[in-house]
């Protein structure tokens, strides 16, 4: 009576602890999606929204270390985040590592199936230098929709116990719900972006409608009056009035294509020449006035757009010890223009450079076509 009681005990203790263990690892998967989500900028190839699954499932798991493994663009995987209680030179080693595409384990993974060893350092699936620091260890997909997105590396250090079922089974799962929160969180950043951009574009038709509109009307009013002054003083400072008006409307137009292009992964010449010339700004004590004439961006290849850039950056940082200190703020005016014709009567795009101290502007570079 004795053993069947003390069995019914341990039974009842075994149970209790499985129910508690998958109680914290569905905890923990929560944690994770709400973590995700909650995140303004998440995005499931960075790494803050990575090391939260890896530090996570380390915990979990009660491993050394925690990985996020994600494809590489030259095959095979690399570490994109990780969490470690090791020293800090193995997760030096650790960082940015690449599994080499002929690895069993990367077939397995891209296949969407889990690999588990109880010896990592001695398994011959691993051609990793870095297995020599681990021994009992889950590979684990991140897979959703039937996609595999990358991989979650648990391990533990050698000759710690082995992963049972039980883990085996609840890591599983983990990884495969914490692949549809990257995916979730993905998308919800993206919803965010596209709303950002629906409001820019909107702000970018009002200012053409609206405000340029305006200001052309007025400065139409401004060259009439301008006509009819009688006085030569009135009708130069009409005249200045009409200058800034135009002025002002070719700096909305920039506005309105940053406004248009957005910040792109990789932006357009125009966006790249504005934000050249807000990087001079505090050197030059203002911000240089940019204006595009005609279509500079179909007009010229990435070759051509790079030596333009470049030669703006000279002009310009050549430009600051011209400006005198009484002439600041006055504006550094740029110009591309996409329509220009060389002598010979070729066309070319031409950028021009005009500093207040200079009686005219100054060709800084030009191309023909």
């Amino acid at each position: 009576m004795l053993a069947t009681q003390a069995g019914i005990a341990f039974s009842n203790a075994r149970t209790h602890a499985a129910a508690r263990q998958r109680r914290r690892w569905i905890d923990g998967t929560a944690s994770v999606t709400t973590a995700l989500l909650a995140e303004p900028d998440t995005r499931s190839t960075t790494p803050n929204a990575l090391t939260v699954v890896a530090e996570q499932g380390r915990d979990l798991a009660d491993a050394a270390t925690g990985a996020v493994l994600m494809p590489h663009p030259e095959g095979g995987m690399e570490i994109v985040a990780i969490s470690t209680v090791l020293s800090e030179a193995v997760r030096a080693e650790s960082e940015h590592a690449r599994i080499p595409p002929q690895s069993p384990s990367v077939h397995q993974i891209r296949a969407g199936l889990a690999v588990f060893s109880d010896d990592f350092g001695g398994d011959p699936r691993s051609i990793s230098p870095l297995s020599r620091h681990y021994g009992p260890m889950m590979l684990l997909p991140l897979r959703s929709s039937g996609r595999v997105l990358g991989a979650l590396a648990l391990c533990r250090r050698p000759g710690e116990r082995r992963f049972s079922h039980t883990e085996r089974t609840l890591g599983t799962q983990f990884a495969a719900q914490a692949a549809v929160a990257l995916v979730l969180a993905d998308r919800h950043r993206d919803r965010e972006q596209l709303a950002v951009f629906e409001d820019r574009d909107r702000i970018a038709r009002d200012l053409h409608d609206l405000v340029i509109q305006r200001l052309f009307a007025t400065g139409m009013l401004l060259e009439t009056a301008r006509r009819k002054a009688q006085l030569p003083e009135v009708a130069e400072g009409v005249g200045r009035a009409v200058d800034e008006l135009d002025a002002t409307i070719q700096e909305i137009r920039s506005a309105i294509i940053a406004l248009q292009q957005g910040p792109a992964a990789v932006p357009g010449l125009r966006s790249r020449v504005l934000r050249e010339a807000d990087a001079a700004t505090p050197v030059l004590g203002s911000r240089p006035s940019v204006q595009f004439v005609g279509p500079v961006e179909a007009r010229l290849d990435d070759e051509g757009g790079r030596e333009l850039l470049a030669a703006l950056a000279k002009a310009l940082a050549e430009a600051a010890p011209s400006v005198p200190a009484a002439a600041r703020p006055a504006r550094i005016e740029v110009v591309v223009d996409a329509l220009a014709t060389l002598p010979d009567g070729r066309p070319a795009v031409r950028l021009t450079v005009s500093v207040p101290a200079a009686p005219e502007a100054l060709t800084v570079w030009e191309r023909p076509l």
